[in-house]
């Protein structure tokens, strides 16, 4: 499978089976990550047959069979994200190539301390959960390469396939909240201007203070396959399921 078939094929995938990576996977996988740690200034590490991290209410109703997964730890400083999003990504395209699956992972993971090490002045971005999936992934729908960038007919080739690329890559809850514009040659160098949009879309849990019991309650918050809220779990001394209007409605009538 070459680079631009991963980037195709390529889906999120949370639900795993029993099945081991092979030695020299594990060898090849290794190998990228001690070349992004030394290029990235980061401290990426492989975790094997770990089943801590994604079991329990964080990853209530989204990971199965995780027992392996990659941790995002790095320098901290204001291109953590940056780095550990270019260069993560490189490993998830490596793992595709050698039959894998991967899902980029923001919250619903459980911290496992004595799994991996983050080393003082690094922080635990995210992690990565890796392994053979029950099924290759679904696509979803993107946006089209006009409402991220300013394609036209005078923009190179190789600026439209890196933006086709670009809205293939996994983002939070599938937004898309990023654009891209060709600026133009400057110093016989091409000008590519990159912004960021931001949406708290995407984090799964918030807190909300309810009537009874009194105090604060974390919402658990599961999305489907399609990105639409499927339930809320209200985790604290009583915990409550449904719907966000459904416990809307309970906590007016308490």
């Amino acid at each position: 499978m070459t680079l631009q078939e991963a980037i195709t094929t390529r889906h999120s995938v949370r639900k795993y089976i029993d099945k081991e990576i092979s030695a020299d996977i594990i060898a090849a996988l290794q190998d990228k990550i001690v070349e992004c740690n030394k290029v990235g200034n980061l401290n990426i590490q492989l975790v094997l047959n770990e089943t801590k991290a994604f079991t329990g209410m964080l990853s209530y109703g989204q990971f199965s069979g995780v027992k392996n997964y990659l941790v995002m730890v790095g320098k901290k400083g204001n291109d953590l994200d940056e780095r550990v999003g270019y260069y993560g990504e490189q490993i998830v395209l490596l793992a595709q190539t050698l039959g894998l699956n991967t899902c980029w992972v923001g919250v619903s993971y459980r911290k496992v301390p004595e799994a991996y090490n983050v080393g003082k002045g690094e922080k635990l971005a995210c992690m990565i959960a890796l392994g053979y999936g029950e099924t290759q992934g679904v696509s979803h729908k993107i946006k089209s390469v006009q409402q991220v960038s300013n394609i036209c007919d005078l923009t190179p080739s190789w600026f439209k396939e890196g933006v086709e690329a670009a809205l293939l890559a996994p983002t939070a809850v599938n937004q898309q909240k990023f654009s891209s514009e060709y600026i133009g040659m400057k110093d016989n160098r091409h000008i590519v201007k990159a912004k960021k949009g931001f949406s708290m879309i995407g984090y799964k849990t918030k807190t909300r203070v309810l009537v009874r019991p009194k105090g604060k309650q974390t919402l658990l918050i599961q999305l489907a396959d399609d990105n639409a809220l499927e339930e809320v779990v209200v985790q604290g001394k009583a915990k409550q399921h449904g719907t966000t209007e459904e416990l809307d409605i309970q906590k007016t009538k308490q």
